[in-house]
């Protein structure tokens, strides 16, 4: 499973757009499957299932990506987000077993967005200089 995620994310980001601009197009898309299957009142459980299993490769995706030495984010932010694809880990579980809230899942990717989309915006210390 991972093999396919690795390799989904990595088609995703050999396009032309920068990589921030890919990533929040990833989780716009998987959190848009989250939303739909939330919202519907008539939903196949393999729907349901299906979008939670993609939100999960792609927290998985992320956290393998995080623990890989050549990661240059801050060690403070690795261990929040580590920590958030745990949570989204444990909270699938519940989701699929039926005991949580997908509610839960989509707050988290749309903060993610919401991060990067001003990550995106504003350049980094020291660019532009």
């Amino acid at each position: 499973m991972q093999s396919l995620a690795f390799k989904a994310y990595g088609e995703v980001t050999q396009r032309t757009a920068g990589e921030k601009d890919l990533e929040i197009a990833l989780f716009q898309q998987i959190t848009n499957e989250l939303r739909n299957v939330s919202d519907a009142d008539t939903v196949q459980p393999t729907d349901w299932a299906e979008a939670i299993h993609r939100n999960q490769q792609l927290w998985t995706t992320i956290a393998i990506d995080l623990l890989n030495p050549g990661n240059a984010l801050p060690e403070e932010m690795k261990r929040s987000l580590l920590y958030l694809a745990e949570f989204v880990r444990q909270n699938s579980m519940k989701i699929l077993s039926g005991s949580g809230d997908i509610a839960d899942l989509i707050e988290i990717n749309q903060s993610i967005m919401m991060g990067l989309s001003g990550a995106s915006a504003a350049p980094a210390a020291g660019e532009g200089l």
